[in-house]
């Protein structure tokens, strides 16, 4: 934890930049705060018209008094608006933009959109990861094929690891004998993330209960033909991922490695 003063910032030196600054490699920006805010849905300003503003949170150091400030910006008819909404103080960006979302809840800035009448969901942020997570090129998918392209590596992209399994990875490494799957939070049902839904509850129930044992099933299936198995969820950090699978392609790739049928922990 920082050392801080009693009302706030940092005693004898600046804030870590890693408290503030985005760092290269990081998820995409609307990513960033949508998993700060909890959810996309939680973003929303309500204009007063019958319209929303999609907000987000920016974070500033004051270099004089050592001090982050959040402040809370959305757009109206093309010009920017914004609150102050708190001084922060965690040692990372992510716990920061955290408490400043939940801060600007706390003082009542925020608002959630009412869903459309024909919407399942039971809540504007669980259709939005439903709608985020429905097929393939997901926005975490792209940031890790775009980190391990950048390493050198080359992959399928939604293919079949094994032509008489009918189902396919969202990255496969044929030489290598390697899958990899990007697990949606809510479609896979997150441990961490998931919550179960209050409207069509036991449509959802059932849904979500066949995804995951079809997901054990898979794995399974590959491991029994050699494969090695690489299961990310959307909230991993991209850069670990990549770190991870070039490790375990690595491992494969030396002489009189066995292509064992390991899986990988998430």
């Amino acid at each position: 934890m920082p050392q801080t003063d009693e009302g706030g910032g940092w005693k004898d030196r600046l804030p870590p930049e890693r408290a503030y600054k985005r760092r290269a490699g990081a998820v995409a920006p609307a990513v960033e705060q949508d998993r700060a805010a909890g959810g996309r849905g939680r973003r929303s300003v309500d204009l007063g018209d019958g319209r929303f503003a999609r907000a987000s949170i920016t974070l500033r150091l004051y270099r004089r008094t050592r001090r982050i400030r959040a402040y809370l910006r959305w757009s109206r008819d093309g010009d920017t608006e914004e609150r102050y909404v708190c001084e922060v103080e965690h040692g990372s960006r992510r716990e920061n933009l955290t408490e400043a979302w939940q801060r600007a809840w706390e003082k009542g800035l925020l608002t959630e959109e009412p869903l459309p009448p024909e919407s399942r969901a039971s809540s504007r942020g669980v259709r939005a990861v439903m709608r985020a997570n429905r097929g393939k090129d997901t926005g975490p998918e792209l940031a890790l094929r775009r980190l391990l392209h950048q390493r050198g590596l080359r992959y399928r992209v939604n293919a079949r690891p094994l032509a008489e399994l009918s189902r396919k990875a969202d990255l496969v490494f044929p030489g290598d004998r390697l899958a990899v799957f990007v697990d949606g939070c809510f479609w896979h049902g997150c441990p961490e993330h998931y919550r179960p839904a209050t409207k069509n509850a036991e449509f959802w129930d059932e849904k979500i209960a066949t995804n995951r044992s079809r997901d054990a099933e898979t794995t399974e299936k590959l491991l029994a033909a050699g494969w090695t198995v690489v299961r990310v969820w959307e909230h991993d950090d991209a850069a670990v991922a990549a770190d991870h699978i070039e490790q375990r392609i690595r491992r494969l790739r030396k002489p009189g490695a066995g292509k064992s049928a390991t899986t990988a922990a998430r």
